[in-house]
């Protein structure tokens, strides 16, 4: 029996591909119809992503397969959707990211930042996580925890040999010392046998503070060992939790983001692009913040203890602390001066940040709206970001040089640009660009159908996705909820309850149901499977979208819990020395604190950047949206 099951066990991502679809095979057959097919689809790619029986990229792939073969949409229509603006603004990013990292301007900023705040426990742990948060914001979270892990190891084993070291003087002085005070032979002692005698009686003494002197010293070193891995567990968690909570501040910083602007635009058209680079900084960056010192302050209580001047090295001055201050030190002289290449790159990616923030600031006209989008949205962060990463690809390494030669006498050839797309190649994570597509294809899917059949479906399946139907007499997108299907007047009697409970409380139940889901889940699987429901649950109860599906998305990042929730997680795992339970200890109560701090925001400047205190009219069911 344990054989036959633990053969099963070996074989379950097998079984799961094969079973699920037969298993929900029903639903299409016995109530028919294209709605059902869609249906159908819907669970099977939710099941698959959760299991993750299959690459998440290639469940991603489905709908390109089962959406024209089930009479859903055509293969040139599904097509599309894996290549919209969010897609490019996506790429766009990347590529930034991976110039910054090819040209290790990353380490360059880490070393820098970390010369600055010192090695002082409480400091060094602040300037660690200060800094991955802040490249965690431009380049992706495993890469930036990949980065920073090395030289955090690196610099606590620098401390820790350094200690060991000043020890091991010590206790050589104290040896010394100890035989200055009257251990040798007596003088003026004339009688042999008692000059012998004090011989034995020092043979037999002498070894009597050697077993101290290294009792004390095996007390001293398994003290400082435990301090120390003790401190590595601390300095790797907060490193993986900053990775975590920085991909939150921007749009592009990790990928759920970007999934929630793909989903808005798709779901309501008419947003008048609330969310962009801007407003996204304007509500995230404060609240990123907030929940860093958080961190910070909880890990240094957990793993650094309370005492000010052990942490913060008050009055104190450890030669321990200037070698291993002299260890970063020389990593940073490793790079050499800042080459023409990392000059170009840090000017382009202020210009990026410059631009991305000036397109559409809100509070006034932006460039892009003076210059292009004067009736229609023409250019967007997606045009911005892909305009400065081509740039990437013209602009030459080296400072061009007229004649020359090179040392075998041939003339100089011309230097490589910033970028290469072999480089590109062997760093674009394409997986995550197929994920965003297969979300985006599953919500364009459910727009075009026709909802004759819907209501029944709904009750079949429990998905409470908003649905579109192509009107002929105006050209544009009706939403029909109201007016052909009884799909609305069942989403409203069903969620009729929520409207009795508080706004903040519905989105604070959700944002924990969120946070628990994404422990086990994937935060791409979380946010695309999680996102359409909490639209349809927002317009059925007249509540703004955004009020639930914006915290619920910062939310799906904090997988603090276990070493499987996230890659940066896994990464400290394997450095840091840490037990699952050490993780799960810490990442429960910051999974807690980060959903409250959300909220917080959410109900204080959020609520005023986004207008979350009034349903609005683009998110109307009886609003038509032109094309």
């Amino acid at each position: 029996m344990v054989v036959c099951l633990s053969g099963l066990w070996r074989y379950r991502n097998y079984l799961i591909i094969f079973l699920i679809p037969l298993l929900i095979l029903p639903l299409p057959l016995i109530v028919g119809g294209p709605e059902a097919s869609c249906g159908f689809v819907i669970i099977l790619m939710a099941l698959y992503w959760c299991t993750e029986c299959m690459p998440l990229a290639v469940t991603g792939l489905l709908p390109v397969i089962l959406f024209p073969m089930m009479g859903i949409m055509e293969s040139s229509e599904v097509c599309n959707q894996y290549m919209k603006d969010s897609n490019m603004l996506f790429v766009g990013g990347l590529l930034v990211a991976i110039a910054v990292e090819y040209w290790n301007l990353h380490k360059r900023i880490a070393l820098r930042v970390l010369l600055l705040v010192g090695v002082r426990p409480a400091l060094l742990m602040m300037g660690f996580m200060g800094t991955t948060a802040f490249l965690s914001m431009w380049i992706s979270n495993t890469a930036s925890t990949a980065m920073m892990l090395p030289i955090a190891n690196a610099v606590l084993k620098q401390l820790c040999d350094t200690e060991a070291q000043a020890e091991e003087r010590e206790m050589e002085l104290m040896v010394i010392r100890g035989a200055g005070t009257g251990t040798g032979v007596p003088k003026g002692q004339e009688n042999q046998a008692f000059e012998m005698g004090d011989k034995e009686k020092s043979i037999t003494i002498e070894p009597e503070p050697e077993v101290e002197e290294s009792l004390e010293a095996r007390e001293r070193r398994l003290k400082r060992e435990a301090k120390y891995l003790n401190l590595d567990k601390g300095m790797s968690l907060s490193v993986c939790y900053a990775a975590s909570i920085g991909g939150t501040a921007t749009l592009t910083g990790t990928t759920p983001n970007l999934i929630l602007k793909g989903q808005v635009d798709e779901l309501f058209p008419g947003n008048g692009d609330i969310i962009n680079f801007a407003s996204w900084f304007g509500f995230s960056f404060p609240n990123m913040v907030l929940m860093l010192i958080i961190s910070w302050l909880w890990l240094q209580f957990m793993y650094l203890g309370c005492n000010m001047k052990k942490s913060f090295g008050c009055g104190m001055n450890k030669d321990g602390d200037k070698e291993a201050y002299g260890v970063m030190k020389n990593e940073y002289k490793k790079l050499g001066s800042m080459c023409f290449a990392e000059g170009c790159i840090l000017v382009l990616f202020v210009l990026l940040v410059l631009l991305w923030f000036t397109r559409e600031p809100g509070f006034m006209p932006g460039w892009a709206t003076v210059l292009f989008n004067k009736d229609r949205p023409y250019v967007t962060d997606g045009t911005v970001a892909i305009l400065m990463s081509t740039l990437f690809f013209m602009i030459p390494s080296q400072l061009p040089r007229c004649g020359g030669y090179s040392e075998d006498g041939k003339p100089l050839k011309a230097p490589p640009t910033l970028l290469n797309w072999d480089v590109v190649q062997e760093k674009m994570p394409w997986n995550i660009l197929l994920l965003l597509g297969g979300g985006f294809a599953l919500a364009r899917g459910s727009e075009v159908l026709s909802v004759c059949r819907l209501f029944s479906l709904s009750k079949s399946v429990g998905l409470c996705f908003l649905f579109l139907n192509k009107n002929d007499d105006n050209c544009g997108y009706v939403f029909l909820c109201v007016q052909v299907s009884g799909l609305s007047q069942w989403l409203g009697e069903s969620l009729a309850p929520l409207q009795s409970i508080p706004p903040f409380a519905i989105s604070f139940l959700l944002c924990l149901l969120t946070a628990t889901f994404t422990e086990c889940s994937s935060n791409v699987a979380t946010t695309t499977l999680f996102l359409p429901i909490l639209a349809s649950m927002a317009v059925a109860i007249k509540l703004h979208p955004l009020y639930v599906m914006l915290p619920c998305t910062i939310c799906a990042s904090l997988a603090f819990m276990l070493p499987v929730a996230t890659p940066p997680n896994a990464i400290a795992f394997s450095y840091g020395n840490l037990k699952v339970m050490d993780m799960a200890k810490a990442g429960f109560v910051l999974n807690i604190v980060g959903v409250i701090t959300i909220n917080i925001a959410l109900n204080t400047w959020g609520a005023a950047m986004f207008n979350l205190n009034t349903f609005p009219d683009w998110a109307n069911v009886t609003t038509i949206h032109t094309l």
